[in-house]
């Protein structure tokens, strides 16, 4: 990190005072590189001669350009130092031990200047007198004056001939608080060095040495102009008798949109040079500073600047990609307020912005690319910077974990906790992972592994032992909630607990750090098992459709029916009540087919996520009831053998894959796109059918490979001779008894054909080495490349309909075939009516009127009983 640097002018004439009142910030002059460029050395100097006249209206518009120039390392002490003990002091104090380097013995270091001469160099007189080394007699003496080149005040030295050069800087540095390292000593146009003695550079009796600083190396000269005034005008307010002034704020939060307008104006420049001269020049610890100060309305005008400072980090008005380059300067104020108290709500607005910004690189929605990515983040943030940020909220997490079994009106684990802890656990994984190389899971400990040499051990360490404390601690919170849990005689489940609603949020994230060590998923997942109940409620209650679940199938015992049922639907988007908003639909009964396929599939998919509105032409009913029974009759005629899109199993009539020969139809890949809008429209609607998919028409939806077990339904005849030659004596199949090749003769609108199942396929003979690969093959030509495009066509219909089609393969995924079949066809359980009693909920009547009581009475009985249930709900039981 540089340090502060001052110009290296050798005029010894100082520029007058001028004050600038103004409203707004406009920067510095863009051709003004040089004034920019430099700091004068009064700006470390940490008593300021104050104008008692001055109007406290105008002070703090004030930019004063001989004000203090803090020091990152510094000032970081020193704002610590006022966070223990500064309550007691006073403002001013404060901002001199803050601005100020500390002595050896760690009190302060004096608050005293170079005292100004107010006219010549040989007025030893008016000039302050350094501190001197006790003299010999045998030691020839030396006078000579120092001069500040920014003000013309002059220094008396007294010295030996043969001290050294250096010598003086530590006498200049330990009296002004001035580095060393920013300090450069000119005497006859030369730079003195430090090896030198004052004899070697021919050093005279009352010789003037001109003190001037280090030229600043830096290619943002603008910013350190904007980063410069910003300081000075902090430090100017925390030195103000008054009240803060109103515009301050406003004025403090203009310097920043400066920043911010030279960091990030250019896209092919990179901001880093930006925001290291931002950090160096310690806006955030004069910021803090301002925060902590005991002048009147400084805390809310810090609070205020900051807050914007986060604000601009966001999008937007900064766009997403950018945003990591501000990950340091915010890290920088959370290092910083942290000191204040770790529930400070600039702490914590902080801590969540920082956190925004790691979850940030974690989305795959915009390209890392551009702004160099995680790896140059992860280069100016190392993993022991966000450590501390994962333990704390580990801890915070633990606290309300237990508050929750505690007390019913607790509000258990907050949100913002989950998603910040989340957030900071993303780069910790990232950097974990990379260290390691990740051949697999973490074997601990480390040391007994060869893994002691790793930079950060300790961390990975101590997050395993924060992952089996949550867990131990969400084990205990979903045993508590299964006895809450607690089923009354009429079904009723007692009210939901308001502490368990991020639960499941913090299960995710424990997931996460599972996988990175040996054995610890099987922890994860055997909790889970044993509390699938809690699990579950959890899943239908609180699941979100913004959340990923993903994670949840990977384990699917740990779920049932209705929770994966939950979580599959979600992935449809959240249907519309207002009709307005929902897509028309009138259709010909006589043109049932071809007048719905016109309105679906002509559709744009967004209009369709919104719901149907459905009405039959000539017919005045309209609502559920109606869009149920077209639902039902647009399934009979897709899946209707005549149309040719699907066979049905031989066995099993309702169940359906495509037809291989489909292509009878030149129109027919539009009916599959058609097809699979229809299903995931049903499902949205949740509206049962009356079919079902056969499982190698699910497999391949669900991206999954097929086996020959899974062919039983879809083939008898093909599945029984398959295993025939795969359990034939291999004597017998050696023999070449059934003259069997790599072929397979497919059947199309009435004409055979042969296929080789691979190159050369007429010429090699099926014999017990190969017939394994043989059978694969017949199975994979059978069921796979001869409906690779109605599959494809089907998928893709499908997945118009979800919120996202990425989500196509991963509904199927996250079922069982079984689930699938509930969902689409209901329970073969007829409907009991007293269970459906049980469950009724009256609009506009009560159980006890008389119109009801006749209803459940007649309704068994009555002729139509079936056509009631099919346009009112379903012929089977409703799961």
């Amino acid at each position: 990190m540089s340090l502060p640097q001052f110009s290296a002018v050798d005029c010894p004439s100082s520029q007058p005072h001028q004050q600038q009142q103004q409203q707004c910030y406009s920067g510095p002059a863009p051709g003004d590189h040089r004034a920019s460029s430099k700091r004068k050395l009064d700006d470390y100097a940490l008593v300021f001669e104050h104008d008692d006249d001055d109007d406290d209206e105008e002070l703090p518009l004030e930019l004063v350009s001989s004000a203090v120039r803090m020091r990152k390392d510094d000032s970081l002490s020193a704002v610590f130092h006022f966070l223990s003990d500064g309550q007691n002091q006073s403002s001013l104090l404060s901002a001199n031990y803050l601005l100020n380097p500390r002595a050896a013995d760690g009190k302060l270091a004096p608050s005293w200047s170079l005292s100004a001469s107010s006219s010549s160099s040989s007025s030893a007189a008016s000039s302050s007198m350094l501190p001197l080394p006790c003299p010999t007699l045998s030691t020839p003496r030396l006078q000579f004056f120092i001069r500040m080149i920014s003000e013309g005040s002059n220094t008396v030295i007294h010295a030996n001939y043969h001290d050294t050069v250096k010598s003086i800087h530590e006498r200049i540095q330990a009296t002004t608080g001035i580095p060393m390292m920013e300090q450069r000593l000119i005497y006859n146009g030369r730079q003195l060095q430090w090896e030198q003695s004052l004899a070697d550079c021919a050093i005279q009796n009352d010789a003037v040495l001109h003190l001037v600083g280090r030229m600043r190396s830096t290619k943002h000269p603008q910013t350190c102009q904007v980063t410069d005034d910003m300081v000075s005008f902090i430090f100017r307010l925390c030195r103000a008798r008054g009240l803060c002034h109103q515009k301050a704020p406003k004025h403090i939060m203009n310097m920043i949109d400066a920043f911010f307008e030279l960091a990030f104006k250019d896209e092919k420049e990179e901001p880093a040079g930006h925001v290291e001269v931002f950090l160096s020049s310690s806006v955030p610890a004069a910021l803090v500073m301002l925060y902590i100060s005991s002048v009147s309305g400084n805390k809310e005008c810090a609070d205020e600047s900051i807050r914007h400072f986060l604000s601009s980090c966001r999008e937007p008005p900064l766009p997403k990609n950018l945003h990591i380059h501000c990950a340091p300067i915010v890290l920088e104020f959370c290092k910083l307020l942290r000191k204040v108290g770790n529930e400070n709500p600039l702490y914590l607005s902080c801590r969540n912005t920082l956190g925004s910004i790691f979850e940030d690189m974690g989305d795959e929605s915009f390209d890392l690319s551009r702004s160099g990515g995680k790896e140059d983040l992860m280069q100016l943030i190392a993993i022991p910077d966000i450590f501390p940020f994962v333990s704390e909220l580990a801890d915070c997490l633990s606290r309300d974990l237990i508050a929750s079994l505690d007390s019913q009106t607790s509000l258990g684990p907050l949100m913002g906790d989950v998603h910040d802890f989340s957030a900071f656990l993303l780069p910790l994984r990232t950097v974990i992972t990379e260290q390691l190389g990740f051949q697999g899971p973490i074997s601990l400990p480390l040391k007994n592994k060869g893994f002691s040499h790793l930079l950060y051990a300790d961390e990975i360490e101590k997050l395993h032992d924060i992952f089996i404390f949550l867990l131990m601690e969400m084990d205990r919170c979903l045993l508590k909630m299964e006895d809450s849990l607690i089923l009354t005689q009429n079904g009723e489940r007692e009210s939901m607990h308001s502490g368990w609603s991020q639960y499941l949020a913090i299960l995710k994230e424990l997931y996460t750090i599972a996988k990175l060590y040996k054995g610890a998923e099987e922890k994860f997942w055997m909790v889970l098992r044993n509390r699938k109940g809690s699990l579950c409620v959890l899943i239908v209650r609180y699941a979100k459709r913004t959340d990923d679940h993903q994670w949840l199938l990977q384990s699917k015992d740990v779920t049932d029916f209705e929770s994966r049922r939950h979580l599959a639907l979600m992935m449809f988007a959240e249907m519309k009540e207002d009709y307005e908003e929902l897509h028309e639909m009138l259709i010909d009964r006589s043109q049932l087919l071809a007048e719905s396929f016109e309105y679906i599939v002509r559709a744009d998919p967004e209009t369709l996520h919104t719901g149907l509105f459905m009405e039959f032409k000539n017919e005045e009913a309209t609502g559920p009831g109606v869009l149920r029974e077209w639902f039902f009759l647009v399934a009979q005629a897709i899946f209707n053998p005549q149309n040719a899109l699907f066979v049905a199993c031989p066995n099993d009539r309702r169940r359906f894959y495509p037809n291989p020969a489909s292509k009878v139809d030149p129109m027919h890949l539009d009916y599959f796109t058609f097809s699979g809008r229809v299903i995931a429209l049903a499902l949205m609607h949740r509206v049962q059918m009356g079919i079902v998919l056969d499982r190698v028409f699910f497999l391949q939806l669900a991206g999954k490979n097929i086996s020959l077990e899974d062919t039983q339904d879809a083939d008898p005849c093909f599945y029984n001779s398959c295993k025939q030659i795969l359990e034939m004596d291999a004597e017998f199949i050696d023999s070449d008894a059934l003259g069997l090749t790599f072929i397979r003769e497919v059947e199309e609108l009435g004409s055979r054909r042969v296929v080789e199942l691979c190159p050369g396929g007429k010429g090699i003979v099926v014999n017990s080495q190969n017939r394994a690969k043989y059978v694969n093959l017949l199975i994979e030509h059978r069921f796979v490349t001869s409906i690779s495009q109605q599959v494809h066509k089907f998928a893709q219909g499908f997945g118009d309909i979800l919120s996202t089609s990425r989500l196509q393969k991963f509904f199927f995924q996250s079922l069982e075939l079984e689930d699938l079949d509930w969902m689409l066809h209901g329970s073969e359980r007829p409907i009991d009516v007293e269970d459906w009693k049980a469950h009724t909920e009256y609009n506009g009547y009560k159980e006890t009127d008389p119109q009801i009581s006749w209803f459940w009475k007649v309704c068994p009985f009555f002729p139509c009983f079936f056509t009631f249930l099919h346009f009112t709900g379903c012929l089977m039981a409703i799961v």
